[in-house]
């Protein structure tokens, strides 16, 4: 544990050193669980949104692009059914005076027993080999059986206590499990209370007659609202999806773990609109579809897994989360949602006005079932920063910090190094990255030793670093250092364009998940 907390220092130290995260207001002591996209940040972020965006869009022809506002009408927070049920259910610990989400307390208990079979099950997978059966294993073996009943029946009677609005039990099964406070280790808890996450806000030139709205809590809304424009307007058939990428706000109480839970975060969601009885099947559709998204990207298979939910909102007849190995352990990192008909049907009954798809082939008016797909781009981004951070021990007995983040994603693509300031050298590089920059973003580096430059470059996850040196005036030729291997090759400056893009492009990243 003591380990992962180190990793998580360092992420977050990392981010800012580097230019990629600030804490927001820093100078007036910053604002808590919000923060500011620096000038690496916010080019690894846009890449993230680019790579979700074409895959999403513009590899699917029945799936077009909207950006809703931010404000809407007071009256779809009501209809959606935020107004009245988008609550956490928190605890205060009367010792400590801290707040906590009970569901996360719960939650992370289970991880820990997760945990500790997964312990037994990786032993026995050194001890045994390649003969190791894991699916047997885990049915068979007394400890990870014992281990994995505990956690399912912890989550499924939490689960089924939040859905009945069973407070009382979920504080009951806190205690029933000695659940401590994570920063003192007091026990002493009061009664659990649900709490609405929604951020008010008024609209009018006067405080008498101003509107009382909010920041949306979630993108989807806004899409389920301009379903029949988008349908009527784009002679969309079912099914058909509409994306969307932007910003959400919700006033988490309990916000921690860095940029994973804000105040103020970007969604990228999809809705797909299908025929009535066909939900399950896009259900499963996408959730493979978004699984081998996340996979292409070659994070790792072994830092992925289902989630099925054991409590379904309101609005949900199926739901389940990829979550990620984080540096503080598996976390939501995606949903997937069969929605059902309710979104349309709650709008319809509130506005008064039809949200129903003619089916021409059928003759007949019906209303749509919806499957979400909806991920945090923040927490994309946190999972691709914090698998990416190496510290690597090299030949010599250094070590290097190394950001091997996959390349499509990087923020500067090459960096353009001048072996000294002078013989010519500078002027020629500056002409490469001046015809490259059309192509890629850049960097051009001239200060301090070379060595010393690979290293930064290497820091801000750059995966090329081409060297123009006096061999280049001879023979039109410059060093190419690849930076998870360190490799150096000798190449013509007019192949350079095609080796970046090979490396980089995002048509060779995302084929691998349509394999």
């Amino acid at each position: 544990m003591a380990k992962q907390e180190d990793l998580f220092k360092n992420v977050i130290s990392h981010a800012k050193e580097y230019g990629f995260i600030f804490p927001s207001s820093e100078i007036y002591d910053g604002l808590s669980a919000v923060y500011d996209y620096a000038q690496n940040g916010v080019e690894l972020k846009k890449n993230i949104r680019d790579y979700w965006w074409k895959s999403m869009v513009q590899m699917h022809e029945n799936i077009v692009g909207l950006d809703a506002s931010i404000l809407m009408h007071p009256t779809t927070w009501k209809a959606s059914g935020h107004v009245d049920a988008f609550n956490d259910p928190l605890i205060d610990n009367k010792d400590s005076k801290k707040r906590y989400r009970a569901d996360v307390l719960i939650e992370d208990y289970a991880e820990k027993l997760n945990q500790k079979a997964e312990k037994e099950i990786e032993k026995a997978s050194v001890r045994f080999g390649e003969s190791f059966n894991r699916a047997e294993y885990e049915t068979t073996n007394p400890r990870v059986m014992e281990y994995l009943s505990k956690r399912n029946s912890i989550l499924a009677r939490m689960g089924k206590s939040l859905g009945d609005g069973d407070l009382a039990d979920v504080k009951a099964l806190i205690e029933e499990l000695e659940i401590a406070d994570p920063e003192t280790g007091s026990k002493n808890w009061t009664e659990v209370k649900q709490f609405n996450l929604m951020f008010g806000t008024k609209l009018g030139a006067s405080a008498e007659s101003a509107m009382d709205l909010y920041l949306r809590p979630e993108t989807a809304q806004g899409i389920f609202v301009n379903f029949l424009n988008v349908q009527k307007s784009g002679r969309m058939k079912i099914p058909f999806g509409i994306a969307q990428t932007g910003k959400a706000f919700r006033n988490e109480i309990v916000a921690r773990q860095f940029i994973f839970r804000m105040r103020e975060f970007e969604q990228m969601e999809m809705q797909f609109f299908v025929k009535p009885g066909e939900e399950m099947k896009w259900y499963e559709y996408w959730k493979s579809t978004r699984l081998n998204w996340h996979l292409s990207l070659g994070l790792g298979e072994k830092n992925y897994r289902f989630h099925d939910h054991d409590k379904l909102a309101h609005y949900a007849n199926a739901a389940a989360d990829i979550e990620f190995n984080f540096p503080f352990g598996f976390k939501e990192l995606e949903g997937i949602h069969s929605r059902t008909d309710f979104d349309l049907k709650a709008h319809e009954e509130f506005s008064g006005k039809k949200l129903q798809y003619f089916d021409t082939e059928e003759n007949k008016n019906y209303t749509p079932y919806v499957v979400e797909t909806s991920v945090g781009l923040d927490r994309m981004f946190l999972s691709v920063f914090a698998t990416s951070l190496k510290e690597e021990a090299l030949e010599d007995g250094s070590t290097r910090t190394v950001l091997k983040l996959p390349s499509v994603l990087a923020p500067t693509k090459a960096a353009i190094l001048p072996l000294v300031k002078k013989d010519g050298l500078p002027d020629i590089a500056k002409q490469i990255m001046a015809d490259l920059k059309w192509d890629f973003n850049m960097a051009y580096d001239e200060k301090d030793a070379v060595g010393r430059r690979y290293r930064r470059q290497d820091a801000l996850g750059t995966p090329f670093c081409i060297t123009v040196d006096h061999q280049t005036i001879e023979d039109q030729t410059v060093t190419i250092r690849h930076r998870d291997t360190m490799k150096q090759d000798r190449v013509a400056i007019a192949d350079l364009r095609d080796i970046i893009e090979n490396e980089v492009s995002m048509k060779s990243w995302l084929m691998k998940a349509n394999k």
